[in-house]
């Protein structure tokens, strides 16, 4: 069986954000095994797994992620959008636009610690489209 939804998040601001329960609220009932893919429709913006639990673990990775692509570079030419608009596409190449969680027992398999972060990358990125597709039986 394979199942496909797409869904807004809804708009946060700028930084790392635990989703994992407002994904599952968009999502079907879960087969007892397969696969989950999500997929975020936009190129400033990107979707991860981490830590769930320390909120420092959030406000550090926007931390390490501003020092590794700083804004106002001189060198940038992509700047009608906004200083934020550059720095925030190579952010989310870095991150990436899709994730694979495993399904078992209708659940999903993540670690203990483990959640779905959106790495929301502009000042004001609005909400962000998934499309999320279930393989399973």
């Amino acid at each position: 069986m394979i199942q496909q939804t797409t869904f807004t998040l809804r708009a946060r601001a700028r930084g790392f954000h635990l989703v994992t329960d407002e994904v599952l609220s968009h999502l079907p009932a879960l087969p007892k095994t397969g696969l989950l893919n999500l997929f975020i429709q936009h190129t400033s913006a990107g979707l991860s797994v981490n830590e769930n639990c320390d909120p420092d673990v959030r406000s550090d990775m926007e931390k390490i992620f501003n020092n590794l692509v700083r804004e106002r570079e001189s060198w940038y030419d992509h700047t009608l959008e906004g200083w934020d608009d550059m720095p925030a596409h190579a952010k989310s190449s870095l991150v990436g636009a899709s994730l694979s969680i495993p399904i078992t027992d209708g659940r999903l398999n993540l670690g203990t610690w483990q959640g779905i972060y959106l790495c929301e990358f502009r000042n004001h990125g609005g909400g962000r489209r998934i499309v999320a597709t279930i393989l399973g039986e």
